[in-house]
């Protein structure tokens, strides 16, 4: 996890994108397989979030498409900050084996991005998978990082407001 927070720094440091950073790692020797940074604004892609570029490029580099197949024991997916919904959705195709969160969504709400809607029971919904969740490590230093990525005025991005209709009434 250390090494998910130094890059999410590291990406807000040098410009380069938004206050995330997910790494793939193999389950049982731990070697890295992939890393990814939030790379949204400067890529001008929507879809370019660091679970989903650390994901993508493992499985270029492995050659397949389900990490569970790829590597003898599976595959771990630390990240920054809770997944959003995108990203959530995304990661039981993936073949990753467990996931290990630093900051939770309410930190990534309250630093003003839009987490999508996600399932209440999304951990469980994961267990039912065969994907084991764990929450908070380095919570602290997680959240601290998306507080420094406002206090520096970096872009907040995301789905739009959803504006409510006026009620207007026609007169004949």
């Amino acid at each position: 996890m250390r090494l998910v927070l130094s890059l999410a720094s590291e990406n807000i440091r040098l410009g380069t994108g938004g206050p995330f950073a997910a790494a793939v790692l193999s389950e049982q020797e731990g070697q890295l397989i992939a890393v990814g940074v939030n790379r949204v604004v400067a890529s001008h892609c929507s879809l370019a979030h660091a679970e989903m570029l650390a994901i993508g490029l493992a499985q270029q580099r492995l050659g397949h498409y389900d990490l569970g197949e790829a590597v003898p024991g599976g595959c771990v997916l630390y990240t920054s900050t809770e997944p959003c919904a995108m990203c959530l959705g995304a990661i039981p195709w993936t073949g990753i084996k467990r996931l290990i969160i630093g900051a939770r969504d309410a930190d990534a709400r309250a630093a003003g991005f839009d987490e999508g809607d996600k399932p209440r029971d999304w951990i469980s919904a994961y267990a039912r998978r065969g994907i084991k969740v764990a929450t908070d490590l380095l919570r602290a230093e997680a959240a601290a990082i998306l507080t420094e990525y406002v206090r520096s005025g970096g872009e907040i991005y995301g789905p739009r407001p959803v504006c409510q209709p006026i009620p207007i009434s026609i007169q004949p």
